[in-house]
């Protein structure tokens, strides 16, 4: 069982099943829900409880695509299941690389595991609406908490205090939300609570632009996000601003043409220094159990998206999706804590080869599932081509059953610590000032004992040993595009992997596709936006 925010989240959208009023700036995006008077209005912040109510919206719909989980979707036209954002930021940063691929035939989903993704794609629509659907609502919650509306309503000075840090919160999210739409799609809009509510055309910003507004950001809720390790399970602090901010410096040069290398260390060191945030010294599958909350693993994890098998009726969303898509052929369901698979996602060869052996044997993060898989896929759409992977398992790391086996309790890791050592160490064999080499491979080597992985010397650190490592330590996390991006390795030829670019044995394809096309639903409901070159 979770914390009381958990269910705070939850059962405020299976119990009141209310749809939101956002007229807001996104009603050109097509991403307007039904409308209902209840929710957002004045009658209905009379409640002291709805503040807290709303700021769990927002967190909730980080994993499901509606009010009662995948029915009554947030976003009109799309369903429930298929406009999860976790499930969508996975297809994304996933199923386009070599660490994934998908059986399923549906719609344009083929396009994403080749590379030849197209505008009308449904699943580029459905990410980048869901990420604005997620803005939109965390404009409208700053708009009725500001000082007057409180002032206005008589709200008492303790329950300002705790809206202050809600407002935080709302505002992170709201980054971390652009800071996906920057990543994928490059130009986009900047809309805040300051724009006017009613329908008009946001204006497209560049991608630089869009960084320099997220930078400030963050950088300010260092001034107003709780202290670090201080808020309740599931919620960001400090840190969270921290990690993201890092990150975003870590890719500067792609999405502003100028490196940031020495800021992403620096940010990088004072997390580890003095966040307060510990490496997880347990078992490396434990990091990805149905307890991984409570079982050590939570040490590390600064920012989760949580997961409840009583209190999440998503089956489509989150990781139920990703549990029951990685099952399949002659695999156990019930091993991995779940009540049956639906023969979708498995690996590439080329991924597999980043390690020592198929068996977890030499390195425990290497966790496929090879009987009766082959490792070459000759056909995508065959379950049974290419090994499957068991990192995340709906069982607690003690062997017993989780809460269900239906929709798992396992929290996806969406930050964690493991993942600042390696941003540290890829700063310092790039030469990030302040860094030192004999630290960089202390924090490698960390991870590889966890792993039960050979140790390694600094000889071993270069850009390509890095770029694996991060494939080993990080592998279905929602990092890879990312990752292969920044290393020039996305697209062009330097790394193949099967069905890149639509044929087995892998081909080149062309670099304008480091970047998402805009939707083209989106530009039709927007003709002041521009294309991205190439498509």
């Amino acid at each position: 069982m979770k914390t009381s925010f958990k269910y705070i989240s939850y059962f405020f959208l299976m119990i009141l099943g209310l749809n939101l009023t956002l007229s807001s700036c996104t009603s050109d995006l097509d991403v307007t829900p039904k409308d209902d008077d209840e929710f957002l209005s004045e009658t209905f912040f009379q409640d002291p409880a709805s503040y807290k109510q709303v700021l769990a919206k927002l967190y909730s719909g980080l994993y499901v695509g509606g009010n009662d989980g995948d029915n009554k979707p947030d976003i009109a036209g799309i369903g429930g299941d298929f406009s999860s954002y976790l499930r969508l930021l996975f297809v994304m940063q996933e199923f386009t690389t070599d660490e994934a691929i998908i059986a399923w035939a549906d719609g344009t989903l083929p396009t994403l595991n080749t590379q030849t993704w197209a505008p009308a794609n449904e699943f580029l629509y459905g990410t980048y609406s869901r990420a604005f659907y997620e803005i939109s609502l965390a404009n409208e919650f700053l708009r009725q908490t500001s000082d007057d509306k409180l002032t206005s309503r008589g709200v008492d000075a303790n329950l300002k205090a705790q809206i202050a840090n809600f407002r935080a919160e709302a505002r992170f999210l709201r980054a971390f939300s652009y800071v996906n739409l920057m990543d994928l799609f490059g130009n986009v809009p900047i809309t805040t609570e300051k724009d006017p509510v009613g329908f008009f055309y946001p204006e497209q910003k560049s991608r630089a632009e869009v960084f320099a507004f997220i930078e400030s950001e963050l950088k300010d809720l260092d001034n107003s996000l709780v202290a670090t390790k201080t808020n309740e399970y599931g919620r960001i602090d400090k840190t969270a601003a921290k990690f993201l901010l890092a990150k975003i410096y870590l890719n500067a040069k792609v999405y502003t043409g100028t490196e940031r290398f020495n800021d992403a260390a620096k940010l990088s060191s004072d997390i580890i220094a003095t966040s307060g945030y510990t490496f997880a010294n347990v078992p490396y599958k434990f990091l990805f159990s149905a307890d991984n909350n409570r079982n050590g693993s939570q040490s590390e994890v600064i920012f989760p998206v949580v997961s409840d098998g009583n209190a999440i009726r998503a089956t489509g969303g989150g990781m139920s999706f990703i549990l029951h898509a990685s099952i399949g052929g002659s695999m156990d369901a019930a091993a991995q804590g779940m009540n049956g698979g639906w023969q979708g996602i498995r690996t590439r060869k080329e991924f597999v080869a980043l390690f020592p052996d198929a068996t977890a044997t030499a390195d425990k993060r290497g966790t496929f599932y090879t009987n009766g898989q082959t490792l070459s896929i000759a056909n995508v759409g065959t379950f049974t081509n290419g090994y499957a992977v068991t990192k995340y398992t709906n069982v607690n790391s003690d062997g017993t059953a989780a809460q269900r086996n239906d929709i798992p309790d396992t929290d996806f890791p969406m930050f964690r610590l493991s993942d600042v050592y390696l941003m540290y160490a890829e700063c310092a064999v790039r030469g990030a000032a302040g860094t030192d080499m004999t630290t960089a491979l202390g924090y490698i080597n960390k991870l590889r004992t966890r792993a039960n992985a050979s140790p390694v010397t600094t000889a071993n650190l270069t850009l390509n040993f890095i770029l694996d490592e991060r494939g080993r330590e990080l592998f279905w996390e929602c990092h890879r595009r990312t990752d292969l991006i920044r290393f020039g390795k996305f697209t062009g030829g330097d790394k193949i992997w099967e069905w890149k670019g639509g044929t087995q044995n892998g081909a080149a394809t062309a670099s304008f596709r480091d970047l998402m096309p805009i939707p083209a639903k989106t530009i039709q409901a927007n003709p002041t936006l521009k294309q991205n070159p190439g498509y």
